[in-house]
């Protein structure tokens, strides 16, 4: 009987073995650092290429003490025992990561933007073997503002004009953000839903200077700002005659999207093949 108790025990106190890619990066630190306290063990650190820091300890760079994981540029080693691995790295880093997790049976949870065709198919065809959520943003809060803005696009129809202005740190290095794209396409979506033929038309429009003249029905703003040291900042603007509403989501931590992950990492645990959504993660 005392062993049953003892088993049981330990199966609730289980962490999720977790590695790391792109583990340098401001993004791979955050995970590292918060993963204690979301019931992760971390247990891969995987860096690109001839990196300088391949060797050194995880957790001294992160802050958290020794870890006993040593950074390494070789992927597959980076994932021996891993449950699930958690990517934040480069476009042309993860088809490689995809392919071996594949193989190795691990989860992959990615928020890795900017990705091509070539990493859309393979995403496919990854999720064929291994559960896999990708997204461009893994706040919890901004897929309900995803989710609010549809509704608010879809309920007030073609008559609101959409808008949707993102702010970021001045050494973010593309335009608009992964998230700004999202927010765009759930709004399309929405009215594709509501079955308006015009705004399937709806296109983005990503300035205005000159005489262009009125705004067309068929527009969807998307703008970029950028300077300072801020995180992240989202606001959708839906602006009719006489009232506008206006929808803001505001980052004031990175460890904000590290959470995120490590949830949706913990989600894919024990979960069939496939591809998952962070809605999936919010729903449970």
């Amino acid at each position: 009987m005392g062993a049953l108790v003892e088993s049981a025990a330990s199966e609730d106190v289980r962490l999720l073995r977790v590695a790391v890619h792109g583990a340098s990066g401001k993004m791979g630190q955050a995970i590292v650092r918060l993963a204690a306290h979301e019931r992760a063990q971390i247990v891969g650190a995987i860096v690109s290429r001839g990196s300088s820091r391949v060797g050194r300890d995880v957790g001294e760079l992160a802050g958290t003490g020794n870890l006993g994981v040593a950074m390494s540029d070789d992927t597959s080693a980076g994932l021996l025992g891993a449950d699930v691995v958690i990517d934040f790295s480069r476009p042309e880093a993860l088809p490689r990561l995809l392919h071996l997790a594949a193989r190795a049976k691990v989860a992959v949870v990615s928020g890795t933007t900017r990705l091509d065709t070539t990493c859309e198919r393979l995403l496919e065809e990854t999720a064929q073997h291994v559960p896999v959520l990708w997204s461009p943003n893994t706040s919890i809060g901004i897929h309900v503002l995803a989710e609010l803005a549809a509704s608010a696009a879809r309920r007030l129809g073609p008559g609101y004009d959409v808008e949707i202005v993102e702010v970021h740190h001045r050494a973010k290095v593309d335009a608009p953000s992964g998230t700004a794209v999202r927010l765009a396409d759930a709004v399309r979506a929405a009215r594709a839903e509501a079955g308006e033929p015009a705004a399937k038309a709806l296109s983005d429009v990503h300035g205005r200077e000159g005489n262009v003249g009125p705004r067309r029905p068929d527009e969807l703003g998307v703008f970029a700002v950028r300077g300072g040291d801020v995180i992240g900042d989202h606001t959708v603007h839906l602006l009719g005659p006489g009232e506008r509403i206006e929808l803001t989501h505001r980052a004031t931590s990175r460890d904000l999207f590290a959470r995120g992950a490590l949830r949706a990492a913990w989600h894919l645990h024990g979960k069939p093949p496939g591809r998952y959504t962070m809605a999936d993660v919010i729903e449970g």
